[in-house]
């Protein structure tokens, strides 16, 4: 794999911009942090509503073959069984003898400890999978687990959905939810954590169309990254080598994005063939065929699954969307998020906290929430708040004058280009509606994106 990093952004500028600014906090920080895992902060949690709601909106809202699910985190844990996951989910662990740290035997380069050069105990099988119990007693008969995907649980209703919605193939479902795994080797902030959340489709095809469909997916999700604000140069396809593939997949494609740390996996497109509905009928006991009314024969439908993280999606539009600029004697820190990402879509500066001037800007905010995520900031000079909302990526902000009082017109500046335009009131609402739906943009000098400036 090629790992050219990139030269002008590092991971710690990410991680503090998040911090800082209340997208992404270290959980139980007051403890000192739990290893991995990680709290959404308020505008955090707006963002990575809008990617899922962006996911959905293309995967399922648009589209006529594809409905949606929405399963348990815990299952029956007979679904582990069938599905190989209590047997071969698993990773090779070592620790070492001097330093007791522990590592994947299966990423360390030579016999030593890569810490401290120690000796390593020999490799042993670690389940990444977290067990429970379920009922008041504790023992074998009541060990239930954590869900370590979210697409064995589109397995088995499989039959479910098919008697309800009547769908012919080809069709698929789509889930988003929270996996978990007990992952030896952590890091990168939200990159790889134990706790997560997927956005998956199981797509079903007659045996035969398979290929097809497989080519079809793996670019119908590139361009999906790319439609919602990430460098088509910062995207790579990468196809599985036979020796890399899972036991049930018949190939696989990984989109790859160059992270600070290097090229890294964004969303894994694999063709899983028919294991899965096979395996789930053999150990439940129940058909889970398809009856083919063509050919009159109950088949086993082929499966194209897109599955991808959302807080690797998130990272990764929060790195692509980094940007700093002088500006005059500073440093100009811009997320150039896509309108659609972006926490806010407007923020509402009044020039003054006096009146009449707030009663204005309150009225233009009211206004503006009926249809978008508006903020609204009055602190400090105008100059300050327009640093802080090009920071936390907001594509355009509102400023209410003293000159609005008499010809009853704002101001919109944009984000990227900092121009700015004059408006009446009454046409803030449509501007807003129409620049910040379309999906035209203009490439900048520094090779970000304008997205429908003035």
């Amino acid at each position: 794999m090629d790992n050219t990093s990139k030269p002008e952004l590092n991971m710690e500028k990410i991680v503090s911009l998040a911090r800082r600014r209340g997208f992404i906090f270290p959980s139980s920080d007051i403890y000192g942090g739990l290893s991995s895992c990680w709290d959404y902060g308020p505008l955090g949690v707006e963002m990575k509503r809008n990617v899922k709601d962006a996911w959905w909106r293309a995967m399922v809202h648009n589209r006529d073959d594809v409905v949606g699910l929405d399963c348990a985190i815990i299952m029956h844990p007979k679904v582990w069984e069938a599905s190989g996951h209590i047997a071969g989910f698993s990773d090779p662990l070592v620790d070492c003898m001097d330093c007791k740290q522990r590592f994947r035997a299966d990423l360390l380069e030579g016999d030593n400890c890569p810490s401290c050069g120690g000796k390593l105990t020999a490799p042993r099988q670690f389940n990444l999978m977290f067990r429970t119990f379920i009922g008041p007693v504790e023992d074998q008969a009541s060990i239930a687990y954590l869900r370590p995907e979210t697409a064995q649980g589109i397995f088995v209703n499989f039959a479910n959905v098919l008697s309800t919605t009547r769908k012919k193939l080809p069709f698929g479902i789509a889930q988003t939810g929270k996996s978990f795994r007990n992952e030896i080797t952590t890091g990168n902030f939200i990159f790889r954590s134990r706790e997560f959340e997927q956005m998956e489709i199981e797509f079903f095809v007659k045996p035969g169309d398979d290929e097809e469909w497989f080519k079809y997916w793996v670019n119908e999700r590139l361009n999906w990254f790319i439609g919602i604000g990430i460098q088509s140069r910062n995207l790579r396809l990468r196809q599985h080598r036979q020796d890399e593939l899972a036991h049930y997949a018949k190939g696989c494609y990984d989109i790859e994005y160059l992270f600070p740390m290097g090229w890294s996996e964004l969303e894994g497109i694999a063709n899983r063939a028919d294991f899965d509905l096979k395996q789930h009928s053999r150990c439940s006991g129940v058909d889970l065929t398809y009856f083919d009314e063509e050919a009159k024969e109950h088949i086993t439908p082929y499966v194209i699954e897109p599955s991808s993280g959302v807080d690797r999606t998130v990272l990764a539009l929060l790195c692509d969307a980094y940007s700093e600029e002088p500006d005059k004697d500073e440093i100009r820190t811009v997320l150039r998020l896509h309108p659609r990402i972006a926490p806010f879509k407007v923020a509402v500066l009044p020039l003054s906290r006096k009146e009449p001037v707030v009663t204005v800007a309150r009225q233009v905010h009211s206004r503006l929430r009926q249809c978008f995520a508006v903020s609204y900031d009055d602190a400090q000079s105008i100059g300050r708040r327009y640093r802080r909302q090009d920071e936390i990526g907001t594509p355009y902000c509102i400023t209410i004058d003293f000159d609005s009082l008499e010809d009853n017109s704002v101001t919109i500046r944009d984000r990227d280009s900092m121009r700015q335009l004059r408006i009446p009131i009454e046409k803030l609402t449509p501007v807003l509606q129409a620049k910040l739906s379309g999906e035209a943009f203009e490439v900048l000098p520094d090779g970000g994106k304008h997205w429908l400036g003035f």
